[in-house]
């Protein structure tokens, strides 16, 4: 009789999940890693293995996993009042509306709150469209915009989109990807030729007059691509004289991850009209805003508009308890000290390793682009794979991405320390020699 050997909590789990979830929704790893829990800047699997977050669910979990105060407002609220839909006001909607006007640039001061990223940049796209009476919309190339059809239309990589644009009239203009320059030029010596190039686009590809420009102010999934300094005043300036919103898109740099500021855009000086957030809004919690000034919000009059689980009261307390404790925590100038440390740490793994074509990155948002040759950039994908099979060997977890699939991305929680930085980088140092 052959002995009958009993699968453990991980093979359950994952089994279910091939079984029942569509084949979609892809996971990390050769053998996908369930979680259990998670504390601060770590993660636990089923066997207790102990993993240091370097991606904190996707630059989300800002001020760390189940942080104390994020979770006892969650419990306080969900022992008060858990729903009601946005048919009625609650306490904890208003005090973080009130909250995201005080601490975002310029005259912003009216939002809509959804459920995740994807809604709040269709909410974004729609108000510019009523507000200019344009429906044209200018994204980027290399983009990522979120899943439904307006957003995957909006989103610039083949991969991300299943099917053809499905909405007409959004054009995509050339990335501000320096590395890997459209024009084959060198900054700063091309004048930033891929934000001047906005000009010859509306005026060859649309009728010349614009509702918006939605643009990530580092472009997430695309590899967390950096624009130059001077991008985003020249092709504001651009978009605004053929009547166009600028869209700051911050569902991936919002609430301090860029360090030293609570969103991307504020390094700039450009003030958005419309700024999108989710992920770090809420720590986790599905939340997702749009604010806007108030002469526009005016504007988004489509008839009736509600969002059944948008500010909902437990992501509003989620949310405004994460803000806090990024204000007492001093995190905002953490992920600036900290991340100068990380970039240091991942340029001298550049001057080690050949297979590392590019670092890149602000704050606690730093890339390592893989190629396999330096000269010719030609992209490795199977690079970072196996990488990743090595960090994960070294309990160090870490994320994907780029349109080749050819970047690491690290970004960890806000509250992580100089030593642990270290504890990571030498983590993947050790991958980086195994694979030599």
């Amino acid at each position: 009789m052959s002995e009958t050997i009993e699968k453990s909590q991980t093979e359950r789990i994952n089994e279910k999940h091939q079984k029942h979830i569509f084949n979609a929704v892809f996971n990390y790893y050769e053998t996908p890693l369930p979680l259990q829990r998670g504390r601060g800047v770590h993660l636990y699997d089923f066997d207790g293995r102990e993993y240091l977050d370097f991606f904190a669910g996707i630059v989300t979990v800002n001020v760390g996993h189940c942080h104390p105060k994020v979770t006892a407002a969650i419990q306080d609220q969900a022992a008060t009042l858990a729903h009601t839909s946005t048919l009625y006001p609650t306490a904890p909607i208003v005090e973080l509306a009130e909250k995201l006007a005080e601490i975002t640039p310029g005259d912003l001061n009216r939002t809509f709150f959804t459920t995740s990223g994807t809604e709040a940049n269709e909410t974004a796209v729609l108000l510019a469209q009523l507000a200019t009476g344009s429906q044209t919309i200018v994204a980027l190339r290399h983009s990522y915009s979120g899943r439904s059809s307006v957003a995957r239309s909006l989103s610039g990589q083949a991969p991300w989109k299943m099917q053809p644009n499905q909405i007409a009239s959004i054009v995509h203009a050339p990335a501000p990807y320096c590395y890997r320059c459209p024009f084959k030029l060198t900054y700063p010596e091309c004048g930033v030729a891929c934000a001047e190039d906005l000009e010859e686009l509306i005026v060859t590809s649309t009728p010349g007059v614009v509702a918006g420009f939605l643009a990530e102010t580092i472009l997430g999934a695309g590899g967390f691509i950096v624009p130059p300094q001077e991008y985003f005043p020249i092709a504001v300036d651009i978009i605004r004289r053929h009547g166009g919103l600028f869209i700051a898109d911050e569902v991936q740099t919002g609430f301090g991850r860029t360090g030293g500021a609570w969103f991307g855009i504020e390094h700039t000086g450009v003030e958005p009209d419309i700024i999108t957030m989710a992920k770090g809004i809420a720590n986790g919690a599905p939340l997702g805003a749009t604010i806007t000034r108030d002469d526009l919000a005016d504007r988004f009059n489509p008839g009736l508009s509600i969002s059944t689980f948008g500010g909902s009261p437990l992501a509003s307390a989620a949310s405004y308890a994460s803000i806090s404790v990024i204000e007492e925590e001093g995190l905002l100038d953490n992920a600036a000290q900290v991340g100068t440390h990380l970039s240091q740490r991942l340029n001298e793994l550049k001057e080690r390793f050949q297979v590392i074509g590019d670092v890149r990155g602000m704050g606690l948002m730093q890339a390592i682009e893989l190629v396999k040759n330096r000269e010719t950039k030609e992209p490795a994908p199977d690079v970072a794979v196996q990488l990743m099979e090595e960090t994960k060997a070294r309990s160090l977890l870490v994320g994907k991405g780029g349109l080749y699939g050819n970047v690491l991305r690290i970004g960890p929680p806000l509250n992580i320390t100089t030593d642990q930085i270290d504890q990571g980088v030498d983590a993947l140092i050790a991958s980086f020699e195994a694979l030599e």
